[in-house]
């Protein structure tokens, strides 16, 4: 089904996070099992003890994550790659799936005050950005592509839910599974993936040398300022 062409309403994971995926993919560094590989009676009659939930919630916002927010998924022959678990916009989160043979897709989850996930309101592509070519409603989600990129979007409780990727990097069918199988991580699922407890660094701002402390924060340029 041809689309009348509009702007993705969903922003993409920073470029710096796609080039440290495509460098995992390349090396098969830094990523575990799907979290979602099981079913919720697997996950809820697991043997292994629950995580305490406190705990999780530091976890998460020790990096600037909301625990509610994250979501996982998974595909045949994908893995999440760890290192890209992160916040996306000002509480969303993000991270991307690999497999061996190079193939890649992004899971990224928004909330919005009216979320949208459609993609026929008809408006024009922003600057920079390719049309849509295909936009088309399939089952509750909506899947939108361009000639080089495609995702599926769903809504859910004010947020909005999207599997994408490059065509070239992951078929649709592979797509669909991932955006059919997304779900809100359990305890057992966050526990996997938020970084381990005092695993934070480099997540807070750096203190800069040359930022006076006080007045308006504009920078010192003395020698030495710096240190």
């Amino acid at each position: 089904m041809t689309s009348r062409s509009r702007s993705p309403r969903l922003r993409p994971l920073l470029l710096t996070v796609t080039l440290a995926l495509t460098l995992a993919a390349a090396t098969g560094c830094g990523t575990v099992p799907a979290p979602g590989s099981k079913s919720p009676a697997d996950r809820s009659s697991s043997a292994e003890p629950a995580p305490d939930r406190a705990e999780l919630e530091a976890r998460a916002s020790a990096v600037q994550l909301v625990a509610e927010h994250v979501w996982v998924t998974e595909a045949a022959g994908y893995a999440l790659a760890r290192q890209s678990v992160g916040v996306l916009g000002d509480d969303g989160f993000g991270s991307s799936y690999t497999a061996p043979d190079g193939g890649m897709f992004q899971l990224s989850v928004e909330r919005r005050p009216h979320a949208v996930a459609d993609c026929t309101d008809g408006s024009a592509p922003a600057g920079g950005q390719e049309a849509l070519v295909t936009c088309e409603r399939d089952g509750e989600q909506w899947y939108r592509a361009t000639e080089s990129d495609h995702a599926y979007a769903q809504e859910q409780g004010g947020l909005v839910i999207t599997v994408s990727g490059a065509r070239e990097q992951v078929d649709r069918a592979t797509l669909r599974s991932a955006a059919l199988a997304a779900h809100r991580a359990d305890d057992h699922e966050l526990d996997r993936v938020l970084p381990p407890a005092g695993d934070g660094s480099g997540q807070q701002p750096v203190e800069r040398g040359d930022l006076p402390p006080v007045g308006d924060g504009a920078p010192d340029n003395e020698v030495g300022a710096s240190g």
